[in-house]
């Protein structure tokens, strides 16, 4: 039980990291046109944010897959300023509550680029074999599954507040916090490493 609280703690505190919001940034950019009604829809979303994650991981720790740090890290802010101007240029129209379309799929591939960004210092975390690494990683997995839904409760308790009490309409919610998101955001990858050739 020691060993599932350690790695699910790990996972926990790398998604509320307070010096590495980019995960928080990212999940607010997901959430941002949804409410409560929509808790089906948010929950399979963010676990199929961190299915991608976890995969990233799995493929990492087993040598089958291995990027540059500053590509990955490059990548993650662009994933999250995807997400923003896709909820910029759709706020306000009507959600499309189909089962799996291409947003889920996006958000796998998005989960996959933010595994990889924690990829390296997982494996230095964990020593043994790649197989010996599998349990710790759904330890870690489950830690922030959950870290993840508790940022997307405090997003949805926002979104209410705001639109309830301070009268703001779904469509203006999400486009200043998309557009907030964006400001954040380009900074970021003005900023990468990977413009220093």
């Amino acid at each position: 039980m020691s060993q599932f609280w350690i790695y699910f703690q790990i996972g926990l505190k790398h998604v509320l990291d307070i010096n590495a919001y980019d995960h928080v940034l990212f999940l607010i950019a997901l959430t941002v046109p949804y409410s409560f009604k929509d808790w089906k829809r948010i929950l399979l979303l963010v676990s199929v944010f961190t299915i991608g994650h976890t995969l990233a991981l799995i493929l990492s720790v087993f040598g089958i897959i291995a990027i540059k740090v500053n590509i990955v890290e490059f990548l993650i802010p662009i994933t999250i300023l995807i997400t923003a101007l896709y909820h910029l240029f759709t706020a306000g129209k009507a959600a499309k509550n189909d089962g799996v379309n291409v947003i889920f799929f996006v958000t796998l591939f998005f989960g996959i680029i933010h595994g990889l960004g924690f990829s390296n210092y997982f494996k230095t975390i964990l020593g043994g074999s790649p197989s010996s690494k599998l349990l710790p990683l759904g330890e870690f997995a489950l830690g922030i599954e959950a870290a993840q839904l508790v940022v997307v409760f405090v997003v949805l308790v926002i979104s209410y507040i705001v639109q309830t009490v301070f009268r703001f309409s779904k469509r203006d919610w999400a486009l200043v916090m998309s557009a907030f998101i964006i400001g954040v955001v380009i900074p970021m990858i003005i900023e990468s490493p990977i413009w220093n050739r």
